[in-house]
Protein backbone atom coordinates (compact mmCIF):
# COMPACT_ATOMS: atom_id res chain seq x y z
CA UNK A 1 0.00 0.00 0.00
CA UNK A 2 2.56 2.63 1.05
CA UNK A 3 4.88 1.57 -2.59
CA UNK A 4 1.55 2.49 -4.19
CA UNK A 5 0.80 5.37 -2.86
CA UNK A 6 4.95 6.57 -3.16
CA UNK A 7 4.92 5.54 -6.48
CA UNK A 8 1.48 7.28 -7.92
CA UNK A 9 2.74 10.34 -6.22
CA UNK A 10 5.79 10.41 -7.62
CA UNK A 11 4.22 9.79 -11.11
CA UNK A 12 2.01 12.34 -10.80
CA UNK A 13 4.87 14.55 -9.22
CA UNK A 14 6.89 14.20 -12.81
CA UNK A 15 4.18 14.12 -14.84
CA UNK A 16 2.94 17.52 -13.87
CA UNK A 17 7.11 19.01 -13.56
CA UNK A 18 7.18 17.45 -17.25
CA UNK A 19 4.18 19.70 -18.28
CA UNK A 20 5.20 22.78 -16.61
CA UNK A 21 8.58 22.56 -18.08
CA UNK A 22 7.41 24.02 -21.71
CA UNK A 23 6.18 27.38 -19.74
CA UNK A 24 9.87 28.00 -18.35
CA UNK A 25 12.84 29.23 -19.83
CA UNK A 26 14.50 26.18 -22.14
CA UNK A 27 17.88 27.72 -23.57
CA UNK A 28 18.60 31.59 -24.29
CA UNK A 29 15.36 32.73 -22.53
CA UNK A 30 13.13 31.56 -24.99
CA UNK A 31 10.40 29.20 -23.13
CA UNK A 32 9.97 25.33 -24.48
CA UNK A 33 6.31 26.27 -25.93
CA UNK A 34 8.25 28.35 -28.75
CA UNK A 35 9.99 25.80 -30.07
CA UNK A 36 8.29 23.53 -32.82
CA UNK A 37 8.39 19.68 -32.28
CA UNK A 38 9.19 19.04 -36.04
CA UNK A 39 12.57 20.69 -35.61
CA UNK A 40 13.44 17.86 -33.33
CA UNK A 41 12.98 15.45 -36.55
CA UNK A 42 14.87 17.46 -39.45
CA UNK A 43 18.22 17.83 -40.58
CA UNK A 44 18.83 21.36 -39.41
CA UNK A 45 18.35 21.10 -35.83
CA UNK A 46 15.82 23.90 -33.42
CA UNK A 47 15.53 27.20 -35.60
CA UNK A 48 14.18 30.54 -34.20
CA UNK A 49 11.01 30.17 -35.79
CA UNK A 50 7.91 30.54 -33.18
CA UNK A 51 5.17 27.45 -32.64
CA UNK A 52 1.76 26.85 -31.75
CA UNK A 53 1.26 25.81 -28.36
CA UNK A 54 0.41 22.15 -30.05
CA UNK A 55 2.95 22.25 -31.83
CA UNK A 56 5.55 23.08 -29.78
CA UNK A 57 7.45 20.91 -27.09
CA UNK A 58 4.35 20.82 -24.59
CA UNK A 59 2.29 18.30 -26.90
CA UNK A 60 5.04 15.42 -26.81
CA UNK A 61 5.40 16.48 -22.80
CA UNK A 62 1.76 16.74 -22.36
CA UNK A 63 1.37 12.65 -24.10
CA UNK A 64 3.73 11.70 -21.68
CA UNK A 65 2.08 13.28 -18.43
CA UNK A 66 -1.14 11.51 -19.90
CA UNK A 67 0.30 8.31 -19.96
CA UNK A 68 1.84 8.48 -16.51
CA UNK A 69 -1.45 8.87 -15.34
CA UNK A 70 -2.82 6.21 -17.06
CA UNK A 71 0.08 3.99 -16.46
CA UNK A 72 -0.65 5.00 -12.12
CA UNK A 73 -4.87 4.33 -13.09
CA UNK A 74 -3.95 0.27 -14.27
CA UNK A 75 -1.09 0.34 -11.71
CA UNK A 76 1.36 -0.88 -14.49
CA UNK A 77 4.97 -0.01 -14.22
CA UNK A 78 5.61 -0.56 -17.92
CA UNK A 79 3.48 2.62 -18.95
CA UNK A 80 5.23 4.69 -16.19
CA UNK A 81 8.20 4.05 -17.33
CA UNK A 82 7.45 4.66 -20.82
CA UNK A 83 5.80 8.31 -19.98
CA UNK A 84 9.59 8.92 -18.33
CA UNK A 85 11.48 7.76 -21.31
CA UNK A 86 9.04 9.67 -23.38
CA UNK A 87 10.17 12.62 -21.63
CA UNK A 88 13.90 12.31 -20.94
CA UNK A 89 14.29 11.03 -24.83
CA UNK A 90 12.12 14.13 -26.28
CA UNK A 91 14.76 16.38 -23.64
CA UNK A 92 18.10 14.78 -24.87
CA UNK A 93 17.10 15.03 -28.64
CA UNK A 94 16.03 18.74 -28.36
CA UNK A 95 19.76 19.03 -26.56
CA UNK A 96 21.28 17.12 -29.39
CA UNK A 97 18.92 19.69 -31.52
CA UNK A 98 20.03 22.49 -29.93
CA UNK A 99 23.62 21.86 -30.10
CA UNK A 100 23.70 21.20 -33.65
CA UNK A 101 22.08 24.16 -34.29
CA UNK A 102 23.96 26.84 -32.19
CA UNK A 103 27.03 24.88 -32.58
CA UNK A 104 27.54 25.08 -28.66
CA UNK A 105 25.70 23.58 -25.49
CA UNK A 106 26.23 25.42 -22.38
CA UNK A 107 24.41 25.90 -19.09
CA UNK A 108 23.49 28.99 -16.85
CA UNK A 109 23.12 32.85 -18.51
CA UNK A 110 22.06 32.57 -21.51
CA UNK A 111 22.46 28.36 -22.15
CA UNK A 112 20.43 25.93 -20.52
CA UNK A 113 17.32 27.06 -18.36
CA UNK A 114 14.73 26.00 -15.66
CA UNK A 115 12.83 24.04 -18.48
CA UNK A 116 14.93 21.78 -19.06
CA UNK A 117 16.00 20.91 -15.49
CA UNK A 118 12.33 19.98 -15.21
CA UNK A 119 11.68 17.93 -17.85
CA UNK A 120 14.66 16.27 -16.91
CA UNK A 121 13.40 15.49 -12.99
CA UNK A 122 9.94 14.79 -14.70
CA UNK A 123 11.30 11.89 -17.04
CA UNK A 124 13.45 10.63 -13.66
CA UNK A 125 10.55 10.97 -11.41
CA UNK A 126 8.82 9.04 -13.18
CA UNK A 127 11.37 6.18 -14.45
CA UNK A 128 11.89 6.45 -10.29
CA UNK A 129 8.01 5.97 -9.65
CA UNK A 130 7.86 2.72 -12.22
CA UNK A 131 11.03 1.48 -10.07
CA UNK A 132 8.68 2.12 -6.92
CA UNK A 133 4.97 0.55 -7.80
CA UNK A 134 4.47 -2.75 -6.92
CA UNK A 135 2.39 -3.35 -10.60
CA UNK A 136 -0.51 -5.79 -10.50
CA UNK A 137 -1.49 -8.05 -8.28
CA UNK A 138 -0.60 -11.46 -10.34
CA UNK A 139 -2.83 -14.83 -9.29
CA UNK A 140 -0.61 -17.34 -7.68
CA UNK A 141 0.38 -20.79 -9.22
CA UNK A 142 -0.04 -23.45 -7.13
CA UNK A 143 1.86 -26.99 -7.68
CA UNK A 144 1.56 -30.50 -8.01
CA UNK A 145 -0.42 -31.82 -4.22
CA UNK A 146 1.92 -33.34 -1.90
CA UNK A 147 0.04 -36.27 -1.85
CA UNK A 148 -0.77 -37.69 -5.25
CA UNK A 149 -4.40 -38.19 -5.47
CA UNK A 150 -6.39 -40.77 -8.18
CA UNK A 151 -3.79 -42.09 -10.10
CA UNK A 152 -3.11 -44.92 -7.86
CA UNK A 153 0.02 -44.26 -5.92
CA UNK A 154 0.53 -44.44 -2.23
CA UNK A 155 -0.11 -41.55 -0.18
CA UNK A 156 3.14 -43.29 2.39
CA UNK A 157 6.81 -42.13 1.74
CA UNK A 158 9.47 -44.29 0.83
CA UNK A 159 8.01 -48.17 0.82
CA UNK A 160 4.06 -47.39 0.29
CA UNK A 161 3.17 -48.58 3.78
CA UNK A 162 2.14 -46.35 6.53
CA UNK A 163 4.26 -45.30 9.61
CA UNK A 164 4.31 -46.81 13.00
CA UNK A 165 1.11 -45.59 14.97
CA UNK A 166 -2.39 -45.91 14.10
CA UNK A 167 -3.81 -45.43 10.36
CA UNK A 168 -3.98 -41.73 9.15
CA UNK A 169 -7.72 -42.46 8.50
CA UNK A 170 -8.65 -43.91 12.21
CA UNK A 171 -9.01 -41.53 15.35
CA UNK A 172 -6.73 -40.96 17.65
CA UNK A 173 -6.76 -41.79 21.57
CA UNK A 174 -9.32 -44.81 20.51
CA UNK A 175 -12.80 -42.76 20.11
CA UNK A 176 -15.43 -44.11 17.74
CA UNK A 177 -15.60 -43.00 14.21
CA UNK A 178 -18.57 -40.62 13.55
CA UNK A 179 -21.58 -43.12 12.82
CA UNK A 180 -23.73 -41.45 9.72
CA UNK A 181 -26.27 -44.18 10.20
CA UNK A 182 -28.87 -42.31 12.33
CA UNK A 183 -28.85 -39.54 10.03
CA UNK A 184 -29.76 -41.56 7.19
CA UNK A 185 -32.81 -43.24 8.80
CA UNK A 186 -35.97 -42.13 6.72
CA UNK A 187 -37.29 -38.77 8.75
CA UNK A 188 -40.63 -39.48 10.61
CA UNK A 189 -42.60 -36.72 12.33
CA UNK A 190 -43.22 -36.78 16.14
CA UNK A 191 -46.44 -38.19 17.00
CA UNK A 192 -49.17 -36.38 18.74
CA UNK A 193 -50.40 -37.78 21.78
CA UNK A 194 -53.40 -35.69 22.31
Amino acid sequence: MFRTMLGSLLALAGAVAAVWSPFRAWYGGRHGSDIRVDDLFTGVGVTPHGAALLGSLFLPLLFAALLAALGVLLRSRLVVALAGLVVLGFTVLWMVRQAQFSHSLTAGGDGLDTGVAFAVLGGLLMCAAALVLPGRNRPLQYGEPAVPVDRGESPYPYDGRPPDGPEPDTPPYGQAPYDPAPYDAPYEPPSSNR
